[in-house]
Formats: C-alpha cells, sequence, structure tokens
C-alpha cells in the first residue's frame, strides 16, 4: 500500500497475533490523530483487546474495560470523554479494506478512544453515504501487516463476536 503523506505518522500495532503498522492521516484529520496519538503516548492501548471481531467486516479494538475480566462491560468504555466527529471528505477517507476508523455510539461526537479495522469495503459507513446516521470517520490505513489484521478477523469468536481466545495489543507506538 502507497502511503498518502509521508509525513504523516505511523501507528505501530504490536499484537499477539502479529505487527500491524498503521499510517495516520493527520493531515485530514488532526483532531483524531491527535487524540489517537495521545492516547498511544500515555499507553492508553497497551494491553487491550480486540473485543468485537466480525468475519467480512472489521474488527473493533480500543476498550480500557477490556483490560478487566469482566466481559459484559467489553465495549462500552473509553477515555473519560468524547471527541468531535471529523467529517472530511476525500478517495481515501472512506471505510474500505484496510482503513481505521473511529467508533461510536452511534449519536454525533461519541467517539473517544475506541476504533475498528476494515476488513471489506464498508462505505456505508461513510458520513457522505447511505445510510448517513452511521457515520465513522476513516484516520488512517494499513500500510504493513494487513495478514495479521486478516488473521484476527478469521479468530474464533462467541456470540457475543468476542474471541474464543483473546487477541491482545500489546503496545501501539506511533513514529
Amino acid at each position: 500500500v502507497d502511503m498518502t503523506n509521508n509525513s504523516n505518522p505511523v501507528a505501530v500495532f504490536t499484537t499477539n497475533k502479529g505487527v500491524i503498522e498503521i499510517e495516520l492521516f493527520e493531515d485530514y484529520m488532526p483532531i483524531t490523530v491527535g487524540n489517537f496519538k495521545k492516547l498511544a503516548a500515555e499507553g492508553f492501548y497497551n494491553g487491550i483487546k480486540f473485543h468485537r471481531v466480525i468475519e467480512g467486516f472489521m474488527i473493533q479494538g480500543g476498550d480500557p474495560n477490556t483490560k478487566t475480566d469482566n466481559v459484559m462491560s467489553y465495549g462500552q468504555g473509553g477515555p473519560g470523554y468524547t471527541i468531535t466527529d471529523e467529517f472530511v471528505k476525500g478517495d481515501h477517507l472512506t471505510n474500505v479494506r484496510g482503513t481505521i476508523s473511529m467508533a461510536n455510539t452511534g449519536q454525533p461526537n461519541s467517539g473517544g478512544s475506541q476504533f475498528f479495522i476494515n476488513l471489506v469495503d464498508n462505505v456505508g459507513l461513510d458520513f457522505d453515504k447511505p445510510p448517513v446516521q452511521s457515520s465513522h470517520p476513516v484516520f488512517g490505513q494499513i500500510v504493513k501487516g494487513m495478514e495479521v489484521v486478516d488473521a484476527i478477523g478469521r479468530t474464533e469468536t462467541n456470540a457475543n463476536d468476542l474471541p474464543v481466545e483473546p487477541v491482545v495489543i500489546e503496545k501501539v507506538e506511533v513514529k
């Protein structure tokens, strides 16, 4: 995958399944990327699990509740604040295979720390394509390790889309 801007930072996810490198679109998404970089620098993502894996759709992580054993709380946690949605039109700012997007509650400006990586093209999740209420801002793309993302996407899950064997983000470093 060609990077869109060589001056953009790259997030290196070290997981128990392998390494994923993601170009962060800081040039187009400064609020979202700034928040992600802040959380990564604080070690927020270290030890967090991918708590929602849906083969043929996406893998989701970023919930600090997944550092606990209380699986009933998975998917409900965040950093204690939300950020403003950034909706920018652009060919590479669409929910296609290999992009990372902000997860939210479905309400405007409700994202905080949770994200998902698209396993397939999911353009229906874009702000400018139907359904309009599905608004998930894309803030980066995989530049290395898509095979790791695909392997996570094939992980065996339970009825709640939680991997049977935990998939852990050991650390995230932004370079």
